[in-house]
């Protein structure tokens, strides 16, 4: 197994938010927005991060403006993620495969989770022109999500929907005999208990309010699925690991966001222990959150090249 190579964290250079966001642009495309809009103490306009509403709102706009997207509409009550953060993971994606793989190669993506936001096929295709396989435990979330990519005539026919009956199981149930992927992503679920998503909720709200609040909203939201996971990300993610040899034939770039630092050992030792060809740690840092994804790999560079095992 190769040398793990941390990369430094930073918004990726291709990240169409690395500025300062251009507030009279986005309340251009979203008008709403407007009245979220106000000063900090330095006397810069922002928005309010610690309301869902505004929060939504903003990344709309983000993505009216910047990919043109124009139709993103969900239920509050799924999760809504931060744009810029989403991007960085696609982008940091797109950079290993072109170190790995022939050039002009067409990239097949599973999005495990996709959500009803339906926020990495927006990226990925808009950005790179991917084409996505995107699972999820939840057929509303599904229709949702379907609803987008139909609703937007840049997105159409780019991602094949696949419902995951077992929410026990990530791989198995999704990925078919004859499917060739080049990378898979995830955003795996944070907590392993609601009790433990308001207790990080309260710290990520005093963070960007310098106040505590006992029973804070979600600013970001998220259903129950999306969020919570028995074992927290910790087991889901090794869960993932233990699936994935079974498609090492599959698949060239398995990966997944870590958001918990602890976490890093157990998932190395589980990967070592499968005997993956390559692992690749890269950090991430959107606003005043640190985060990371791991990609692991049992192809070898030449296999990688290729997208495949020998026959």
């Amino acid at each position: 197994m190769s040398e793990n190579k941390k990369i430094k964290a930073t918004l990726h250079r291709n990240n169409k938010n690395r500025k300062q966001y251009d507030l009279l642009a986005l309340v251009k495309e979203i008008p709403e927005l407007e009245k979220y809009v106000k000063k900090n103490i330095d006397g810069e306009q922002t928005v309010d991060f610690s309301d869902p509403i505004a929060v939504k709102l903003l990344n709309k706009a983000l993505l009216s403006h910047y990919y043109d997207v124009k139709f993103w509409k969900f239920p509050d009550t799924n999760l809504c993620p931060p744009i810029p953060g989403r991007a960085d993971y696609i982008h940091h994606m797109s950079d290993l495969l072109d170190k790995s793989m022939r050039k002009g190669k067409t990239i097949n993506c599973l999005d495990i989770g996709v959500g009803a936001s339906c926020i990495y096929p927006i990226i990925g295709i808009t950005e790179y022109n991917w084409n996505f396989i995107a699972s999820d435990i939840d057929r509303k979330s599904i229709a949702t999500a379907k609803k987008i990519i139909s609703s937007n005539p840049n997105l159409k026919g780019k991602v094949d929907f696949r419902f995951q009956n077992d929410s026990n199981k990530i791989f198995e149930g999704i990925l078919k005999q004859e499917d060739r992927i080049e990378i898979t992503i995830c955003n795996p679920p944070f907590h392993a208990s609601r009790k433990e998503a308001l207790e990080e909720q309260r710290k990520k709200v005093r963070n960007l309010t310098g106040k505590y609040h006992q029973n804070p909203k979600l600013n970001f939201s998220g259903a129950s699925e999306e969020l919570i996971y028995e074992g927290g990300e910790y087991q889901f993610i090794q869960n993932m690991i233990k699936e994935s040899a079974k498609y090492a034939n599959n698949c060239v770039w398995f990966s997944t966001l870590v958001s918990k630092k602890k976490n890093l050992h157990g998932i190395y030792i589980n990967l070592k222990r499968l005997k993956v060809h390559q692992i690749k740690e890269i950090e991430i840092i959107t606003a005043n959150k640190k985060s990371r994804i791991i990609a692991w790999t049992f192809m070898t560079k030449r296999e990688q090249k290729y997208g495949k095992k020998p026959e």
